[in-house]
């Protein structure tokens, strides 16, 4: 049986050591399959754990080994698409339950942290970051936005007090979520999977998910084993190829790519972030930086539609980097990486039921952290009998991408680089 390693990332490189976990290789039963140990599946199987149901996660590589464990490491709150385009997509009934669950995510995270004793770096705070005065008229929307879900934790900033934040010419302002922050991407995840074994939840790695049987006890196939369970959650996202062709045919991978400088010293790094908050631009096409732990830079952006890896991602991001802090011209990249996330037309995450008893969440569209986590208290609620909240994400609209499979990729390439030249003049 082949085994699927960690890319070579830096948060590879520092994670906390953990070892790995069995195959799956015989028949089990349980109350719950999870295929996918990312975070939907984790955070949906903890809870679960919480309230007594036996739970079984198939993990195709290691845990944390998609967007969960290479992402930016931001908690950023809302969807990829902000609560206005909820609005505007379902009732007012399911918008305002939505709206309510937007920050919930990071207060997820932060509890889990706490009751857990997860150790993944948490720092507080999180900037936006404006190029232009359209850009700031929309923060200046979107706080007013918030303030009207009972969200009072941001806080605009002028030229100068983006300048206290952020030592970079590039912006004109910007706003502080206080309510946001960033972690390591994957100790959280390794810390999540812990918590769940700690509850009595089993992981298995390196045991793709090949079939699914879909009955009144559907029975989740592996190339070694397979799991009877009630229900069956599936928490693939980019990762979970045709296991399931009625999700693929709505939704599409892409890759976005991060690098990691060498250890910067103390004063430099305090000069770059003085407030150590993390940071994402306003553009359609955004970057975002923050400093990990021991002072490297990380600073990702960019995204490859269709989810090929590019050769060289170095020049593609470093350029990106050294145009917001030219002053790290002569500071070295130790790491670069791409990850897939995926992405749906709406950028809304799609949410439903296949049958009675197959879930499923996927399509954060590159704002997972905190979307994840809260999928899993909804999953979970679901499958207690509380559908709500589930269901109000599950009234969400989702389309095919135009071109069908073939020609989803270079479409949305095109439709991007249009919103990108509107960023670049400001238009």
């Amino acid at each position: 049986m082949p085994n699927t390693s960690y890319p070579a990332s830096y948060y590879a490189a520092s994670a906390t050591p953990t070892p790995e976990r069995p195959p799956l290789a015989s028949s089990v039963e349980t109350d719950v399959c999870i295929i996918g140990a990312g975070y939907t599946g984790l955070s949906t199987g903890l809870f679960l754990a919480e309230q007594g149901f036996r739970v079984v996660v198939l993990e195709a590589a290691r845990v944390g080994f998609g967007a969960s464990g290479r992402n930016g490491g931001q908690i950023v709150n809302s969807y990829s698409r902000d609560i206005d385009s909820v609005e505007r997509s379902v009732s007012a009934n399911d918008a305002q339950l939505i709206g309510a669950m937007a920050f919930e995510g990071a207060r997820i995270i932060r509890e889990r942290v706490s009751r857990y004793h997860i150790d993944c770096d948490l720092k507080d705070g999180g900037v936006f970051a404006a190029f232009n005065d359209k850009q700031m008229r929309h923060l200046e929307a979107q706080r007013s936005l918030w303030n009207r879900y009972g969200y009072d934790q941001l806080e605009l900033l002028d030229a100068t007090g983006i300048r206290n934040v952020v030592a970079s010419e590039r912006y004109t302002g910007g706003m502080l979520d206080h309510g946001g922050g960033h972690i390591h991407p994957l100790n959280l995840a390794l810390g999540e999977a812990a918590a769940l074994e700690s509850l009595g939840g089993t992981i298995y790695e390196q045991s793709p998910a090949i079939r699914i049987e879909r009955s009144a006890t559907p029975c989740v196939h592996t190339a070694a084993g397979r799991v009877t369970a009630k229900f069956v959650v599936v928490a693939g996202n980019a990762y979970l190829g045709d296991l399931v062709p009625e999700l693929a045919a709505k939704s599409m991978p892409c890759g976005t790519q991060v690098i990691a400088t060498e250890p910067l010293d103390d004063a430099l790094a305090a000069s770059l972030l003085p407030q150590d908050y993390c940071v994402e631009d306003c553009n359609y096409l955004l970057d975002y930086f923050r400093l990990s732990a021991d002072k490297r830079l990380i600073y990702g952006g960019g995204v490859v539609y269709g989810a090929r890896d590019p050769s060289d991602i170095e020049a593609i991001i470093r350029p990106k980097m050294l145009k917001t802090f030219p002053q790290l011209a002569a500071v070295k990249t130790e790491f670069a990486w791409t990850g897939n996330f995926l992405l749906t037309l709406s950028r809304l995450p799609q949410v439903g039921r296949i049958g009675d008893n197959i879930y499923y969440s996927q399509g954060c569209s590159g704002h997972g952290v905190t979307y994840t986590h809260l999928a899993g208290k909804v999953i979970a609620e679901a499958l207690r009998g509380q559908a709500e909240r589930f269901d109000a994400f599950a009234h969400l609209p989702h389309y095919p991408f135009p071109g069908g499979q073939r020609f989803s990729a270079p479409l949305s390439a095109l439709g991007a680089l249009y919103y990108s030249l509107r960023d670049k003049i400001g238009f």
